[in-house]
């Protein structure tokens, strides 16, 4: 689970049109880690209903998913327009703002998705990431993983963007007690370790742009599972 992991906001009833039906053949082949394929499918079904905003959420996911961030900011933008309330399409647009170095717009779309659902643990996590890309108010950042955690205390990913707010703030101690619990709740993610092991000197800490990607956490994702992070 993480930022761009998005969980539904609402539980929806089985797809029962032609556009329902076409999402949802879509989200399957997203599901099936087929990103490319799933766009494609999922064009035709938006050039035949533009109105469909679950199809246009999907899309930015998808789009995400492809390293294709302007693509992925126009669809979030189509679906913000459609549902103004709903929180994962700012998110959407939030990370995509920040893939594009348009960082002060993607801190103000992330913190707009928490005011859409502030319990949602997910939101607070891209507030995060969207200020440790800005490089800016890092203590804010690390309040926002703060929060993600105590929503969400069983979800690795949180205590790594702990761990990483820490670090930036020069807390090596408890960015390695966030790094430990990430790791105890996941023990095989590549990334936390490799962290770890360059806060404890047993490793090169990886070039900037790199370090601040990842493959996302959580084996409790979902349909989130392979998308990466800012």
């Amino acid at each position: 689970m993480t930022d761009l992991a998005q969980a539904p906001s609402q539980t929806h009833s089985a797809p029962t049109n032609p556009t329902e039906l076409g999402i949802a053949r879509a989200a399957a082949l997203f599901e099936r880690v087929d990103p490319a394929s799933a766009a494609s499918h999922l064009e035709l079904v938006l050039a035949q209903d533009a109105r469909a905003a679950d199809g246009w959420i999907l899309m930015a996911r998808i789009r995400l998913t492809l390293g294709q961030a302007e693509h992925a900011l126009v669809a979030a933008t189509k679906a913000i327009e459609l549902v103004p309330e709903d929180p994962r399409p700012m998110a959407s647009a939030s990370r995509a703002l920040t893939l594009l170095g348009r960082h002060e717009e993607a801190v103000t779309m992330a913190y707009r998705a928490v005011i859409a659902e502030p319990k949602n643990p997910l939101w607070h996590d891209r507030v995060a990431w969207a200020l440790l890309a800005a490089d800016r108010q890092i203590g804010d950042a690390e309040q926002a993983a703060r929060t993600s955690i105590g929503l969400d205390p069983h979800e690795a990913h949180y205590y790594f963007t702990h761990g990483v707010t820490l670090d930036a703030l020069g807390h090596t101690d408890q960015a390695r007690q966030a790094f430990l619990t990430s790791l105890r709740l996941e023990p095989e993610n590549p990334v936390a370790q490799h962290r770890l092991a360059v806060l404890n000197g047993e490793a090169t800490r990886a070039p900037e742009k790199k370090r601040r990607g990842f493959r996302l956490f959580g084996k409790r994702g979902g349909d989130h599972g392979g998308d990466v992070l800012p």
